[in-house]
């Protein structure tokens, strides 16, 4: 039997916390909230209904990725499988639902996200090996360029030259 899967909208409770396990695999735990946040017509304000709060745990490149996009209080678009983590403190089992992320986006409806594709990381990820994280930051409104070639399944690419989509 497959786990459920979980597509939804929710709130960052935290920064994501990235952290590194012993063999050298990025892992970041994203704490979120999902509530049912309604416009009561009556009064013409926002109630707050249910809240669903779990921690999410993301992998490798997609960590290192979230951890420099995401912070505490933004809205994302998230996928994942529900599990439930089992511990035990003090002689006492506990339970609590997680989290396991497939894919973590800002909701661009609140949000305005600057978004460059990381050929090296493709490339890597394609031949198995690891890449350390970039920390670059680029000044709104610059164009980022890539230097060297182009990869050769990128279907963007029309040529060395010619800088312009294929439409």
């Amino acid at each position: 039997m497959s786990l459920p899967t979980l597509t939804g909208v929710g709130r960052l409770t935290a920064d994501p916390e990235l952290r590194f396990t012993q063999a050298g695999k990025a892992v970041a735990s994203i704490s979120l909230a999902f509530n049912s946040r309604r416009l009561n017509k009556q009064t013409n304000q926002w109630e707050d209904g249910d809240v669903f709060y779990v921690r999410g745990s993301v992998w490798e490149r997609l960590a290192e990725n979230a951890t420099e996009s995401l912070a505490k209080g933004m809205e994302v678009i998230v996928t994942g499988e529900l599990r439930t983590e089992s511990w035990e403190k003090d002689g006492q089992k506990y339970e609590r639902p997680a989290l396991h992320i497939r894919s973590i986006a800002p909701n661009l409806a609140y949000a305005v996200a600057n978004v460059s594709k990381d050929a090296a990381s493709q490339q890597n990820a394609q031949s198995g090996q690891q890449r350390p994280p970039q920390n670059q930051q680029h000044p709104q409104g610059q164009q980022q360029y890539r230097q060297g070639p182009p990869p050769q399944d990128d279907p963007w690419n029309t040529g060395p030259t010619n800088n312009e989509p294929p439409f």
